[in-house]
């Protein structure tokens, strides 16, 4: 059995797209699809630990990998980032990064190379990091 522990490394991603309303309809689309919420506001929109803002130059050939629980949610992950404005950059399929990888790979609206991986059965300890600040 291997253990090994996650998400002490980054506290956030900030993208700088072009365009923020075709960025957040994109995310908004594959998030829903993986079941994280998310929020927008006036210029900005936010996911976890993901951030977008409007900018020039946007960040390019970025590579983000979202975790999906299943083999299905990668394929719905696919197929949703084609229809809101992605364009496929590899269909859901086994990788031989290591046994049971099983991915999609969409360019997002500003090309950055977007994921959705399942990495076989595994039993996580939490669903989520819980946060409480102090007052």
């Amino acid at each position: 059995m291997r253990t090994y522990h996650v998400g002490r490394l980054i506290d956030h991603v900030h993208l700088r797209v072009s365009d923020l309303e075709a960025s957040a309809r994109f995310y908004r689309e594959v998030l829903d699809t993986l079941g994280v919420p998310h929020q927008s506001g006036e210029g900005w929109f936010q996911a976890d630990e993901l951030y977008l803002s409007e900018d020039r130059p946007p960040t390019e050939k970025l590579h983000l990998a979202f975790q999906a629980p299943d083999r299905e949610t990668v394929q719905r992950f696919h197929a949703a980032a084609l229809s809101a404005g992605g364009t496929d950059n590899g269909a859901p399929g086994e990788r031989a990064y290591h046994p049971g990888y099983y991915a999609a790979f969409v360019l997002d609206p500003d090309g950055n190379n977007v994921e959705a991986v399942h990495h076989g059965p595994a039993q996580r300890s939490a669903d989520s990091v819980k946060i409480v600040r102090e007052q």
